[in-house]
């Protein structure tokens, strides 16, 4: 038969038309086995798992909850330390862009540490502060070391007299040059300025120091570090954190005797006790806290007694008291301060982290009796060495 011949291009068109066709045949043909083979794979992997859980293997869901559970913790505690931070700018633009860690020298650069311990001492106690250099505080390159390997600070906090450059401040500054362990801070000595040396202590050590902890402790009591630090470690990653031995003391409004109060009348009628707060021998605050109080120090009220100021300017805020027995065993021979002695504690392997007599609100003859002490209820040189922090 003859007909009208094919044109070149219409070949064309009709080749292409079929390889086309061809190739999207031959996708649905070996696609189709590949996503029945995918969907096979994940049923039995389904599979796989569901028997692991039902095995026995529900451990690692506990571990996963475990895990989401200490990264809520953390999240938390980055929040607020992000909501400290955002307070300190707005209160800086209030003031006119002033800094508000004036205390810091101009040409330090802030370090990073796990805890810094400021021990509280006076121009008279050099005597006590030896007794601590022997026993329980490490002295020289082992105090760097201790800074450096650890993280761990630790500072003779004291200010000057009232005449700046007297001789009770070069004989501070000599004792400093010796042994390297002081913090001055820009405050004026006196008994009835504890709570304004305080104030003045963590607006100061959270200009110099990124610490996780801030601890404020008395030059009469002694202190096992590896301990401190190891009780401290258990709350890291707890936001707002207010550590010691939380006690509600009565309020004394009688004129001429130890620790009265001037201003009793704020706490009610007469016999009424303060709030919960931690004794003054031995506490620790968390970084967030800490910037609080650096931030709103001009503010913070004080009372007679340094350990009350604190528990006050903290009482209103969402924190998390800890009372820590631990941070007030009594010491030897057979004073006994709340729960037991720490001599018998040491023996049972339950080591303190601080120790005093409360009768005293420190050791008794504290430089005296200092070695006995250590002798009796340390931990061991070594302890705070191996600490896991």
């Amino acid at each position: 038969m003859r007909g009208k011949p094919t044109s070149a291009k219409t070949i064309l068109f009709l080749c292409i038309a079929c390889f086309l066709a061809g190739t999207l045949f031959t996708g649905q043909m070996w696609t189709s086995p590949s996503s029945n083979h995918e969907s096979a794979v994940l049923l039995a992997r389904h599979d796989v798992n569901h028997k692991r859980v039902i095995e026995g293997e529900s451990g690692d869901v506990m571990e996963e909850v475990t895990k989401a559970h200490q990264a809520i913790k953390s999240l938390d505690k980055a929040i607020s330390t992000l909501g400290m931070e955002l307070t300190a700018s707005k209160t800086s633009q209030i003031t006119g862009g002033q800094p508000l860690k004036q205390h810091a020298a101009s040409n330090h650069s802030i370090q990073k540490a796990f805890v810094v311990i400021g021990i509280n001492t006076a121009f008279s106690s050099k005597r006590r502060r030896d007794s601590i250099r022997e026993t329980w505080l490490p002295k020289g390159n082992k105090l760097k070391e201790l800074e450096k390997e650890k993280g761990i600070v630790v500072r003779f906090m004291i200010g000057h007299s009232t005449t700046k450059g007297s001789i009770l401040d070069k004989s501070i500054d000599e004792e400093d040059a010796e042994h390297k362990d002081f913090l001055r801070l820009d405050h004026v000595e006196g008994y009835h300025e504890l709570s304004s040396k305080t104030r003045l202590f963590f607006s100061t050590v959270t200009s110099l120091w990124d610490a996780d902890f801030y601890v404020k402790v008395d030059d009469d009591i002694h202190v096992n570090l590896g301990m401190l630090a190891s009780t401290l470690a258990k709350y890291r990653s707890r936001p707002r954190v207010y550590i010691g031995c939380m006690k509600s003391g009565p309020v004394l409004y009688q004129k001429g005797v130890k620790y009265h109060e001037a201003e009793y009348w704020k706490f009610g009628e007469e016999g009424n006790k303060y709030f919960r707060h931690a004794t003054g021998q031995l506490y620790a605050i968390s970084r967030d806290l800490a910037d609080y109080i650096s931030i709103n120090w001009p503010i913070l009220h004080r009372y007679a007694n340094e350990d009350v100021s604190l528990g006050a300017w903290l009482l209103g805020l969402e924190v998390e008291h800890i009372d820590e027995r631990s941070m007030c065993c009594g010491t030897p021979p057979g004073v006994l301060f709340f729960e037991a002695d720490c001599e018998w504690k040491a023996k049972a392997g339950n080591v303190c982290v601080a120790s005093y007599d409360w009768k005293c609100s420190g050791i008794c003859k504290s430089v005296e009796r200092m070695k006995d002490i250590h002798k009796a209820c340390g931990e061991g040189d070594g302890a705070v060495w191996n600490v896991q922090i």
